[in-house]
């Protein structure tokens, strides 16, 4: 019995070592990095959900680094006008390249959307604009359907997740669960494949 309790004592440490490193690892991707704001891609795509996002999509956009907008994940009620309105846009170059996703409500759906547009539209390569907590599952996603695009990581950092995340409930909560949300989606695609 004794044997039993120590193996599984020597299970669980070892699993917790494993999941705390991943931990690490993870949160050392998701820092603040240096932005690449000057290559050109055929689409930027911005993911709906996080503040700011849609801000910062539209404003790479009109400053020209690509000719396609997708925002994916847009409330079927919500027109063009309105989510400009909503996020303080004041003007979009060409909205007529300005495409809605109207069918998304989580990431593997923004991901099946995103997938859509690249066939339709023959994308090689996309900037990928979401919280940068979002963006190792959203690329994740993207590339299990899409392996041969290219994507250019635009992460947009909140003012409200401070250095110290890890002091914050909410924050820690946050990471955790995204971290968690991570793992899940990546074996998932490894058992997929």
């Amino acid at each position: 019995m004794k044997r039993v309790q120590f193996i599984s004592l020597i299970c669980f440490y070892f699993l917790f070592l494993l999941w705390l490193g991943g931990f690490i690892i993870f949160q050392q991707y998701i820092r603040k990095h240096p932005i690449d704001v000057t290559t050109k891609t055929d689409a930027i795509v911005v993911l709906t959900g996080g503040r700011n996002r849609i801000v910062e999509a539209v404003n790479l956009y009109n400053q020209g680094l690509s000719e396609l907008l997708f925002i994916s994940g847009v409330d079927p009620q919500v027109r063009l006008e309105e989510l400009q309105e909503e996020n303080k846009v004041n003007q979009i170059r060409e909205p007529n390249n300005v495409i809605l996703g109207r069918q998304a409500t989580n990431t593997i759906e923004n991901a099946v959307e995103v997938s859509e547009l690249i066939r339709r539209y023959h994308v090689k390569s996309i900037r990928l604009v979401t919280s940068y907590y979002h963006m190792p599952r959203s690329i994740e996603e993207i590339l299990a359907q899409n392996p041969d695009v290219t994507i250019l990581q635009h992460p947009v950092y909140s003012k409200f997740v401070s250095k110290r995340w890890w002091k914050k409930p909410k924050s820690f909560y946050l990471i955790a669960s995204e971290y968690h949300k991570f793992i899940f989606a990546y074996v998932k695609n490894l058992i997929l494949k």
